[in-house]
């Protein structure tokens, strides 16, 4: 888990409604004996407030955003443990144990005229949203006109990360992902709430080994008339899952509902199907994209 830890301090958060229809932030995973584990933080517990700040009204993104910093810094957490237990303030010291999943690289188009701005992403970690947004402003100021952004190989990681990396190709109010519980019909929509970081022509690259936020990623993109899909068609592992602790210190993984694109396809076990096996020209790309944008879907 250090690898997908989005805190620095070894911890998960996911968000979990109460009876009063209210929304809790709750430790779903731990790393055993990291910085967390190691003050006293359990799985399970609500947490309440990070450096003074309340953390009701606030999603599990934006709770770990305060909760990483600078390695071997403090921050000071207040938990309720368990469902009536008591509250505590606990210190934390940081500890960032991730490596960057990205690499990019600056390339020219085969008639020499426009640079294309190449990304790899390997894995969404804790880092991928914060060094991705770096790779993307350098190879803007390089001058990249075209983006290419490989997800092959990526099974997926932080599911929350992915999201987030999603939206920054997004226009506001536009859909990365819809969630289903046990009603089918009852779909609730993430949605990008900020403006773009880029809007050049994208190209993504998958494969049967892209899974999970990673299909997320390209959905959204894809669906939203944001990029085209150059490759094979993907894994297609899109349920949500919990992690439940049972009374003798193990767990079990329960299957809690699945992820459904912005055109509506489930990806669970079907996977995405790309517009290209090979690289297309970009300006095959421009003209696909502007015509999907005419008709406002795929």
């Amino acid at each position: 888990m250090a690898r997908y830890d989005m805190s620095g301090i070894g911890i998960n958060l996911r968000e979990a409604p109460d009876d009063n229809g209210d929304v809790k932030l709750k430790v779903l995973g731990l790393i055993l004996d990291g910085p967390a584990h190691a003050a006293g933080i359990r799985q399970g517990d609500e947490v309440l407030s990070v450096n003074g700040v309340d953390a009701r009204g606030k999603s599990a993104f934006e709770i770990l955003s305060l909760l990483q910093g600078p390695n071997e810094t403090f921050v000071t957490i207040k938990v309720k443990h368990g469902n009536c237990g008591p509250t505590q303030s606990i210190q934390v010291q940081r500890q960032l144990l991730a490596r960057t999943p990205v690499f990019y690289r600056l390339e020219q188009t085969e008639d020499g005229n426009s640079s294309v701005g190449y990304l790899r992403l390997k894995e969404f970690n804790a880092l991928a949203r914060k060094d991705l947004v770096i790779a993307m402003k350098r190879l803007k100021d390089l001058g990249a006109t075209y983006f290419i952004l490989d997800l092959r190989d990526n099974l997926g990681g932080l599911v929350q990360a992915g999201i987030e990396i999603a939206k920054l190709f997004l226009n506001k109010g536009e859909t990365v992902i819809y969630t289903v519980g046990r009603d089918p019909q009852s779909r609730k929509p993430i949605v990008a709430e900020t403006t773009p970081l880029v809007t050049a022509p994208l190209i993504v690259l998958v494969n049967h080994n892209t899974a999970s936020a990673s299909e997320i990623v390209a959905t959204a993109l894809h669906d939203n008339c944001r990029a085209v899909l150059v490759g094979e068609r993907t894994f297609g592992k899109g349920l949500i899952q919990s992690v439940f602790e049972l009374n003798d210190g193990s767990g079990v993984v329960v299957t809690v509902g699945k992820y459904v694109t912005p055109n509506i396809q489930d990806i669970s076990g079907n996977g995405i199907e790309p517009d290209f096996r090979n690289l297309p020209a970009w300006i095959e790309v421009t003209k696909q994209l502007s015509q999907c944008k005419m008709h406002g879907q795929r």
